[in-house]
């Protein structure tokens, strides 16, 4: 076992100057210093979330022609992309908007941020991401914010005999400023800000620093100055959900359990005897989860399945930015408060008619499913991959499967009697399909309402993959067929499937998919095969000679028999049919080829057949199919294969390894698949 030096490694890895900064604190003069210096330094809760979404950067790319932001804030940098969300980047435009609203102040900040969608589609990480983004950020200069604590060397009875008294709900220094005096103060901070948003103070301080406040003003006879020099001490304030500090996070529980008191806060019995009155702002513990989110953001989990009477306190708390806390005067808050909620707890929303004022004053951002399926991939591909689990390799297309199966449950059923919803869904990830443009694909989505809204949830697949793991785990290799079982046994005992109309469909989505991943592992050997560089070059240099013969009207040297014969029509068109060039555009496809040769030629210029990708699959494909004969693939479904048939068979495998991304076992696995389907086609045609 290694020895570790405690003390060297502490000096090298942790630093007491970053503990320091962070505990920074100073008068109430250094702090007006401040922010006269760096005015970001007052900004409210929805400019300080605004500006850290912000500050991750963004880029942009087009989609149908519409300019879409990715903001790489939802990449999860700080944490290694663990909460990353994918594929809803029209929907995070519309959440960054809102804050961007807000921070402006054009009255989204009067509202409740309420994301809606279904079962696991990525609400909660969206606000995991956005209090553990708050943590990281307040802990930066660019989003340093501070508060203030009274102290009081006598230990005096304002104080209840204490020397330190932290303002309770974390409030901003300058809400100490007398509001008759506000606004020249403010004007005079102001002078000369470019910035978009200007320093403001909205509101008075929570209860507690209020009769503090008031009775050190009395003490020194309404000196302010005085007060702030002699008791105010103002501090760095690093916000933190565990430590309840700026972050806050309410969970329903059943109604019996249910007491507002939990976001307002509540009388300290203990301290009624100390300050003699239940009604003695320092005897209330203003720890409820408005109190203790001040200055930040509270996330309110289902939020519509709490009780009534927590969703009035919404009211005020989002419109008039205040709150009631028990037998005091309305408090401000300095909060966003966010919530999630799914689709049946929504329409009961919509239904209920007491609850219009809150409908009024929630702006509800839709969080769907992913609809395209290199998005979905993602997801799994940060959980499933072979650094997370490195004892079993997962076979090429078997995490894409899974995520086509599940994306495919989302589509609505396409309107066009043309389109099956597999090409739909192959139109949504950048296919190109004949007859179908951009246009065509953005009403295809246009006209599907409901799209991303119903379906398998990730998390489905996620706990089928996991079942996967520990059923096959031991034989090393994961493959698709693997998982399409799982998914499949799995269907009749989920809670999301409601009918079997519903069953029915969902496993004919499965049958189709599996078909999908027998053409791509096929088209995977088939490439393996045809992998022969020199063999292609070969095929190309007699299907040039053979053309060139043709269009020019001249005979073909027999390379064997050096003998002058006529073009090889057979052969030929064994090549162009691969292409899918029909009898009657031969000709146009000829000559094609032989001017674009000529064209290079001209340009002392070689001809690729990898310049042209039409000629160079159907190079491929002709290899494959003389090739695949030869190699005697089929034998590997009776298990007795010869030595020089097993040499083939070797070279083919070591290239899907090299190449595909296979290990040893799944390489074998596809190669007994695609033999088994050779062998039934041999079979079916004698």
């Amino acid at each position: 076992m290694n020895n570790l030096d405690m003390k060297n490694f502490m000096t090298d890895n942790y630093k007491v100057e970053d503990f320091a900064h962070l505990n920074w604190s100073g008068t109430f003069q250094d702090y007006v210093d401040l922010v006269c210096e760096n005015p970001k330094i007052a900004r409210n809760a929805f400019q300080r979330i605004y500006d850290m979404i912000m500050s991750y950067g963004t880029s942009t790319y087009k989609e149908y022609k519409k300019e879409i932001t990715r903001y790489h804030f939802f990449d999860d940098p700080n944490n290694n992309g663990k909460d990353a969300v994918f594929g809803i980047d029209v929907h995070m435009m519309k959440l960054v908007n809102f804050f961007k609203a807000a921070a402006l102040g054009y009255g989204t900040e009067k509202r409740v941020l309420l994301l809606h969608g279904p079962v696991g589609s990525a609400k909660s990480s969206i606000a995991r991401n956005l209090k553990k983004g708050l943590e990281h950020y307040a802990k930066s200069d660019d989003g340093a914010l501070y508060t203030f604590e009274w102290y009081d060397a006598e230990e005096s009875d304002i104080l209840g005999g204490q020397k330190l008294f932290p303002s309770p709900m974390h409030e901003d220094p300058l809400k100490l400023i007398p509001p008759e005096v506000r606004k020249s103060f403010l004007e005079n901070m102001n002078k000369g800000i470019k910035s978009d948003y200007k320093i403001n103070i909205r509101g008075e301080v929570c209860p507690a620093d209020r009769y503090i406040l008031s009775e050190y003003m009395k003490k020194y006879d309404g000196d302010f100055m005085k007060v702030m020099e002699n008791h105010v001490r103002v501090k760095r304030l690093v916000l933190s959900e565990k430590d309840r500090r700026g972050i806050g996070t309410f969970q329903p529980k059943d109604e019996k359990n249910q007491d507002s008191t939990e976001l307002t806060g509540d009388i300290n019995y203990r301290k009624i005897a100390q300050y003699g009155s239940d009604s003695d702002p320092r005897a209330f513990n203003f720890d409820g989860e408005f109190n203790i989110s001040n200055r930040g953001i509270v996330e309110f989990i289902e939020m519509l399945k709490l009780d009534v009477a927590f969703l009035y306190d919404l009211l005020g708390a989002s419109q008039e930015q205040s709150i009631k806390p028990k037998k005091f005067a309305q408090t401000d808050i300095d909060l966003v408060i966010l919530g999630h909620t799914n689709e049946p707890e929504f329409r009961k929303l919509q239904n209920n008619e007491f609850m219009e004022a809150l409908r009024d004053r929630t702006v509800k951002i839709d969080v769907p499913y992913i609809t395209r399926l290199d998005n979905e991939v993602k997801i799994y591909q940060r959980d499933f991959n072979n650094e997370k689990i490195p004892h079993v390799h997962i076979a090429p297309h078997t995490l894409e499967m899974a995520a086509m199966w599940a994306v495919m449950t989302r589509l609505e059923e396409p309107k066009k009697a043309d389109l099956t919803t597999m090409q739909k869904l192959k139109l949504y990830n950048g296919r190109t399909l004949l007859g179908y443009n951009e246009e065509n694909v953005k009403e295809l989505r246009k006209e599907a309402v409901r799209e991303g809204l119903e379906g398998i949830s990730p998390r489905y697949i996620q706990d089928k993959l996991s079942n996967a793991l520990v059923k096959y785990g031991h034989t090393g290799s994961l493959n698709p067929f693997m998982i399409f079982n799982e998914l499949e046994s799995g269907l009749k005992h989920h809670s999301l499937v409601n009918s079997s109309d519903e069953l029915d469909k969902y496993r004919e989505f499965l049958a189709i998919v599996r078909e999908e991943y027998t053409d791509i592992v096929k088209n995977d050997v088939q490439r393996a095969i045809s992998l022969d560089e020199n063999a292609i070059e070969t095929l190309c240099s007699n299907y040039v000679d053979n053309i060139k013969a043709y269009t020019q009207k001249e005979k073909v040297r027999n390379k064997f028999t050096g003998k002058l014969e006529e073009p090889d029509e057979r052969f030929m068109r064994s090549i162009e049919e691969k292409a899918d060039i029909p009898e009657s555009r031969k000709d146009v496809f000829r000559a094609e080829v032989m001017i674009h040769i000529g064209s290079l030629a001209r340009d002392g210029k070689q001809f690729d057949y990898k310049m042209n990708e039409r000629l160079h699959k159907a190079l491929e494909l002709k290899l494959f199919e003389d090739q695949k004969d030869a190699i005697k693939l089929t034998t590997l479904v009776t298990n007795v294969v010869d030595k020089d048939s097993q040499e083939k068979i070797d070279i083919i495998k070591s290239r899907l390894i090299k190449n595909y991304g296979y290990c040893e076992i799944s390489a074998t696995d596809a190669l007994k698949y695609v033999a088994s389907i050779f062998a039934k086609g041999d079979s079916a045609k004698s």
